[in-house]
């Protein structure tokens, strides 16, 4: 079933899109992250530019993220204090993140930075975290300790000033670090249209050490609200979210994260990190392959925004 999108300018097969957002929410619910990282190439790949792929993407993750962090809400595994830190700092982030994606569309060098952006990110957390998660299974089949019996030394920034505790984390540091990752994350995610949690839900288990418990309903609760704050400018000031495209997404989405929450209960820490990994990971070369592979059609026809 073949609908047009409006925004977009082209025609797109709905049941298509709707069983690759539901996959994407399940995924989702199942990592605690946005899934614009996977929606917003899967929509490049099907064709629809990249800036309407980033701004109307920002809905699908909104929906799916509110549908899963109602889920962890529930089994209470969601530290509302972390969050709503990270949620200040992020929606710094967004609002920047927005402008700068306005600049770089309007100086028609937006679609370069999103590829390039996305191979790096991909590629470098996913190798990072694949190697890290191998080697803790490795040293946990072999029955060595990963931690020792010892008081285990906390990371410098924890001691900045303004520290809070946050008693559901068992975390007490300086709200610095948190606010400035949440903030780069916010403005990472406006302009590629993800929620960021592929980078949030590792850095918080890696340099944070939150509980994988408790990380992916937070991450969940900080996503909702900073991409929704990032549709509502995507549509403002750029009029690039594609309300039909939007629609679908949503559908789909919402109604895959609620089953990849329930499936995150069965998940073990370790092969929780592990799957991430690899997941990030083939995104990320299959993005690759885009600029190292020579296109069968090397000239198109096409318009391009110029300066007013």
């Amino acid at each position: 079933m073949d609908l047009y999108l409006p925004i977009a300018e082209m025609p797109i097969n709905a049941l298509t899109v709707l069983a690759v957002s539901a996959a994407v929410g399940f995924i989702s619910g199942l990592f605690g992250i946005g899934g614009g990282f996977m929606m917003t190439p899967l929509l490049i790949f099907m064709g629809v530019p990249p800036a309407i792929a980033v701004a109307t993407g920002s809905a699908q993750i909104a929906a799916s993220s509110t549908t899963g962090t109602i889920a962890y809400w529930r089994r209470q595994a969601v530290d509302v204090r972390l969050g709503l830190i990270l949620l200040s700092a992020g929606m710094v982030g967004t609002l920047i993140g927005v402008w700068a994606f306005g600049a770089l569309r309007r100086m028609g060098q937006l679609d370069l930075v999103i590829v390039v952006s996305y191979v790096t990110l991909l590629l470098s957390v996913g190798t990072l975290m694949f190697f890290e998660s191998v080697r803790s299974l490795i040293a946990q089949q072999q029955g060595q300790a990963i931690a020792g019996n010892g008081r285990v030394k906390r990371p410098w920034y924890f001691a900045l000033p303004l520290r809070m505790r946050f008693p559901q984390s068992h975390l007490y540091t300086s709200v610095l670090p948190l606010m400035v990752l949440a903030m780069i994350i916010g403005i990472i995610g406006a302009v590629l249209g993800i929620g960021g949690g592929f980078l949030m839900v590792p850095a918080l288990i890696y340099l944070f050490r939150v509980p994988t418990s408790v990380v992916v309903g937070t991450s969940l609760f900080q996503i909702l609200f900073t991409m929704l704050a990032a549709t509502i400018l995507h549509a403002a000031n750029n009029q690039a979210v594609d309300i039909l495209l939007a629609l679908i997404l949503i559908l789909g989405g919402v109604f895959g994260a609620q089953f990849g929450a329930r499936a995150a209960r069965n998940v073990r820490g370790e092969w929780f990190r592990l799957l991430l990994a690899s997941l990030i990971l083939a995104i990320g070369l299959r993005f690759s392959l885009d600029i190292l592979v020579a296109p069968a059609e090397p000239y198109s026809l096409g318009t391009q925004e110029g300066r007013r």
